[in-house]
């Protein structure tokens, strides 16, 4: 693998410059958009060197598990714009987690995580992991206290979401940072939902970035992605050898959609913001709503740390709770607005240019127990939005064909 330098760009560019710009050095062929590397293995120029590459004292690529060009091209663009040293790859987001838990922390090591977090995080650490002896607690998101009397002298790692899926709750990242180091713990960040162009959690003192690349990077919606965003230090010598024996590796075809995908990241976050924060406003006037969730909202509970922390932008997911008088009817009512949709997609992914409609409670959180989706407040009546490219009076129309009907 070789290392992940930016040495061949002037220092000091913007990082919408750096996500179109930072990759490996061309071919010989001068190709202007980066070249797609299809290949598992490598022809080694003579048996030292590959001698040298194998035991990882010099750089070069040796076999597809162990790195790729295009792979390292993905990893050196997302680590400039998120303002970190280095950067790993891997299969998805939950893989990256995977890699994470699986580096950082064996048998009798603590984890703390937020009650608000995705399903399947807290089920991979909460119920997986915990057959293998790892500990954790699962505290609220933004009740910083929580977090603090939750450590413990085992505590290896905080690991938040910000903001949330599918409530958008939002957490302070410098002072979870404040509480890990003190305790002498690594402080990670989801950082899927604002992604660098919001938020870059490195400059609030948090030492591992994550991401499903399968949303926003990719942002189109056509391939599977994650990544780990952290020291040279911890990605070499952490992430790394244990990367080279799972093979949670990202494909090559894969990282080079994300590579496009990143060129048009900065445009796209903020494009489906401004659409989402009009949405927002739209749905918080409509009779048929109880709630809705987001960030750029005075209604939300963190709203002043919100536009602090993520530039002033609430990002282009959202959620709401239709009118209910128990969850059986709050359910149905969903359910109809969801299959009511004529225009708009009734999908479990987000980050999208179509926009994209669930139901939280059956699907990304459905795995939970009642007692689980009710602390994490998630109700049967919650359909989450993660709003695209579509025009803001097409999105509303298609929702008033459920919601005029309930």
């Amino acid at each position: 693998m070789k290392t992940t330098s930016q040495s061949q760009l002037p220092p000091g560019l913007h990082p919408e410059t750096l996500a179109v710009r930072t990759a490996i050095p061309r071919s010989q062929y001068g190709e202007n958009s980066e070249a797609l590397y299809l290949t598992s293995g490598y022809v080694q120029p003579d048996a030292h060197t590959s001698a040298q590459r194998f035991l990882g004292e010099e750089d070069g690529y040796t076999y597809g598990r162990a790195g790729n060009p295009t792979v390292t091209s993905f990893e050196m663009r997302l680590a400039a714009i998120e303002g970190t040293e280095s950067c790993m790859a891997t299969s998805s987001g939950m893989s990256a987690i995977m890699l994470m838990i699986f580096t950082l922390l064996k048998s009798g090591d603590h984890v703390i995580i937020s009650q608000s977090m995705f399903g399947s995080t807290i089920k991979l650490i909460g119920t997986e992991f915990a057959r293998f002896g790892v500990e954790s607690s699962i505290v609220a998101q933004s009740d910083v206290a929580a977090w603090k009397a939750a450590v413990r002298q085992n505590t290896k790692i905080l690991f938040a979401e910000t903001p949330t899926n599918p409530l958008t709750d939002v957490c302070d990242i410098q002072a979870l940072a404040d509480v890990a180091h003190n305790a002498g713990a690594l402080l990670a960040v989801d950082n899927c939902f604002a992604t660098p162009v919001l938020q870059r959690p490195i400059e609030m003192g948090a030492d591992i970035i994550m991401h499903s690349g399968t949303k926003y990077l990719d942002g189109q919606g056509r391939v599977m992605a994650g990544a780990l965003c952290a020291s040279e230090k911890l990605v070499k010598e952490k992430f790394l050898p244990v990367m080279k024996n799972s093979g949670l590796i990202l494909a090559p075809f894969n990282a080079w959609v994300l590579i496009k995908g990143l060129e048009t990241l900065d445009i796209r976050i903020r494009a489906q913001s401004a659409k989402a924060l009009e949405m927002a406003k739209w749905l918080e006037q409509q009779p048929q709503i109880a709630r809705v969730y987001y960030p750029s909202l005075p209604s939300h509970p963190q709203h002043e740390l919100a536009m602090k922390q993520m530039s002033g932008n609430g990002g282009a997911l959202l959620s709401f709770d239709v009118k209910a008088s128990s969850a059986e009817e709050a359910r149905q009512r969903a359910f109809h607005v969801l299959d009511s949709l004529q225009v708009l997609s009734l999908c479990t992914n987000l980050g999208d240019t179509k926009t994209l409609l669930t139901h939280p409670a059956s699907t990304s959180h459905g795995k939970l127990s009642d007692a689980q989706r009710s602390a994490a407040g998630i109700g049967q009546g919650m359909i989450r939005m993660a709003v695209g490219l579509e025009h803001v009076g097409d999105m509303q129309a298609d929702l008033l064909h459920g919601l005029n009907t309930l």
